[in-house]
C-alpha cells in the first residue's frame, strides 16, 4: 500500500490514475479545485471509504498549495508517490486560454499555460517533498508531452502547450539532480495521446492502459533512472 498524491485527479488521466491506485489498496489524496464539484471523485470516496481524501488546490496559487500540503500532512505523516497530473492544453476547456496562433500571441496567454503546466508542478513538488522525503522509496512523477521533446518538434502550434512541457521537462530534471540525495527520484512521463476530455476522442491511447503503466513505473524506477525522460512504456523520449 502507498500513499499517493495525485493533482488534476478530477478527471481524464487524473481521474484514471486515482480509480487503478485505489483499486491496488493504495490511499490516495486527489486534489481539484472544486473538490464539491468533482462527481466522479465523489463517487469514487463513497466506493472506498477511508482510502480516498479530496483536496482543494490550485497549482496557480501558492496559497492554495500550502493550505492542500498543510490538509494532507494533518492526514498523514508521509507520500510515497506524487504524481503531477495537473495542466491545461489552449483552447480545450472552458477556462483555458485560447490557443492562439502566430500572429495571435498574447503574454498572459503565454504565461497562464506556463504557470499551470509547468510552475505549479515544481512549486507542488516543493511544498511536499517533507512528507515525501519521509515516504518509503518516494517518487515524483510528472505528465509531460512528446510535444515538449525540442528533437521531436517539427511544427508550429501548439507553441505554447510545447513550450510549457518543455519548461516543465527542464523543471523536473533540475530538481530530480537536488532530491536524489535525499532517495526521492523524479521523472517525467509521456502518456501519449491518450482519450480524454483534452486528448479527444479519435485519440489512440486508452487511458486505462497508460494509467496502469505510469504506476508500474512508479513502483520500479531505479536509482539510475532518476531524471529521465520516457514513456508508459519506459521507452526513452528525445529531449
Amino acid at each position: 500500500m502507498k500513499r499517493v498524491l495525485i493533482t488534476g485527479a478530477n478527471r481524464g488521466m487524473g481521474l484514471e490514475l486515482t480509480r487503478q491506485s485505489l483499486e491496488r489498496g493504495d490511499t490516495v489524496f486527489a486534489t481539484s479545485r472544486r473538490p464539491e464539484a468533482a462527481t466522479d471523485l465523489r463517487h469514487l470516496a463513497s466506493q472506498y471509504p477511508g482510502h480516498l481524501t479530496l483536496v482543494q488546490l490550485d497549482v496557480t496559487d501558492e496559497a492554495s498549495i500550502r493550505a492542500a500540503h498543510d490538509a494532507v500532512k494533518a492526514a498523514t505523516s508521509s507520500l510515497d508517490l506524487l504524481i503531477n497530473n495537473a495542466g491545461i492544453y489552449p483552447g480545450m476547456g472552458p477556462e483555458d486560454p485560447e490557443n492562439q496562433r502566430l500572429g495571435q500571441f498574447t503574454a498572459d496567454g503565454a504565461l497562464q499555460v506556463l504557470r499551470v503546466n509547468a510552475v505549479g508542478p515544481l512549486l507542488v513538488a516543493q511544498a511536499f517533498l517533507d512528507l515525501l522525503r519521509a515516504g518509503t522509496k518516494a517518487r515524483i512523477l510528472s505528465l509531460s508531452s512528446g510535444q515538449g521533446s525540442l528533437e521531436w518538434k517539427a511544427s508550429g502550434d501548439p507553441y505554447h502547450y510545447s513550450a510549457s512541457k518543455a519548461t516543465l521537462n527542464m523543471y523536473m530534471r533540475a530538481l530530480a539532480a537536488e532530491i536524489g540525495q535525499y532517495g526521492v527520484l523524479s521523472i517525467l512521463v509521456d502518456p501519449g495521446w491518450v482519450r480524454t476530455g483534452m486528448g479527444g476522442s479519435a485519440a489512440a491511447q486508452d487511458p486505462a492502459v497508460a494509467a496502469k503503466g505510469i504506476l508500474r513505473l512508479a513502483d520500479q524506477l531505479h536509482d539510475e533512472e532518476n531524471g529521465s525522460f520516457v514513456t508508459w512504456q519506459n521507452q526513452h523520449v528525445p529531449w
